[in-house]
């Protein structure tokens, strides 16, 4: 039986073997990112896991290739500013800004699949020597952040927990149990700790999740301004989510979300992420990043209600419910830039 997926998005088979776990690149610091020198039709990375990005005149870059000279612009988040959905690297958010909608400077790619704002930063701030003159930093993120904070607490740290975070925590068990085995020869007990968190411990105090969400993103933030520098304006949007943004959605998205919930071994998304994906759990998350970016000097925009004014309940903006499609990602590129006023 043919999916819909295979049909109405043929480009996230791609996707899958680009994401491909027994493939997956662990790096010091960061755990993950992406393959490096990844070739395709679809998506291209560089020497250092960077997606490049298209601009006029074919020109392309990114931050571990080809840096233009003169300032640059940082466009920062997980899987939705990679381009996951996209059908080539030209198609990206930021391959629209710089292409179309604000050319005026390269824009850089810096997304990190499965990424959380910890993450988000830490990627910037290893390769921050690679991009010394930065004009703009836009940090186009906050799902991932709510997502994880539902975690247990035993797995949040000081630092929030991220994607994947169970199997870190069963490795280290592993090193654990190694090294403990002169300690059983000498009569001492050891038990194994628990690693992996089940669907029964996630937390369901969603303003708790909220509170802490925000409050470690702004945390960063502050981080983001000490390391984008002076000269640089640095502004937090808030990405638009398919629930968030309105609730009926347009033929082509309600076959494949329908079509991922019957096929996902992990359940569905409702039983998954069912209580941060209302509109008003978005606006809660949006009035305390609000809050806190006013405080700090910081730009802050909601592009949920930008963009559910500015289309149709017909438009095909989603590949699924976090990520868009080619259309999708011009409609929220041109937005950006004018709410903005990057052009």
């Amino acid at each position: 039986m043919t999916l819909h997926r295979d049909e109405l998005t043929p480009q996230l088979q791609e996707y899958a073997r680009f994401d491909d776990r027994g493939e997956a690149r662990y790096l010091p610091y960061l755990m993950y990112f992406h393959q490096a020198d990844y070739r395709s039709d679809v998506i291209n990375t560089d020497r250092a896991g960077f997606r490049l990005t298209h601009g006029p005149d074919g020109q392309t870059a990114s931050a571990g290739g080809h840096v233009p000279a003169g300032p640059v612009r940082i466009l920062s988040g997980s899987s939705t500013v990679l381009g996951i959905g996209s059908t080539s690297d030209a198609t990206t958010l930021a391959s629209r800004l710089w292409t179309e909608h604000a050319p005026s400077r390269p824009w850089l790619n810096f997304g990190g699949r499965c990424y959380n704002s910890t993450q988000e930063i830490l990627l910037f701030m290893l390769h921050r020597h690679l991009v010394p003159e930065i004009d703009e930093v836009v940090v186009f993120s906050g799902l991932n952040d709510l997502t994880v904070g539902r975690l247990p607490e035993w797995q949040q740290g000081d630092h929030g927990a991220f994607w994947f975070c169970g199997e870190y925590f069963d490795a280290m068990e592993e090193l654990r149990e190694a090294n403990r085995k002169a300690a059983r020869r000498l009569g001492r007990k050891t038990p194994r700790r628990r690693t992996i968190s089940t669907h029964d411990e996630v937390s369901r105090d969603v303003p708790a999740v909220v509170a802490a969400a925000a409050d470690l993103t702004l945390r960063h933030l502050d981080t983001w301004r000490l390391l984008a520098g002076p000269e640089a304006r640095l502004t937090y949007v808030l990405q638009p989510m398919a629930l968030w943004l309105r609730d009926r959605h347009a033929p082509q998205e309600q076959l494949l979300f329908d079509e991922i919930d019957r096929i996902s071994k992990l359940g569905t998304w409702e039983a998954l992420y069912g209580n941060i994906s209302t509109p008003e759990v978005s606006r809660e998350f949006a009035d305390r990043l609000r809050a806190g970016c006013e405080k700090r000097d910081i730009g802050f925009v909601d592009l949920n209600p930008v963009l559910a004014a500015a289309v149709t309940e017909d438009e095909w903006l989603y590949v699924d419910r976090a990520h868009y499609t080619d259309h999708g990602n011009d409609v929220v590129a041109r937005l950006l830039a004018d709410t903005l006023d990057l052009a």
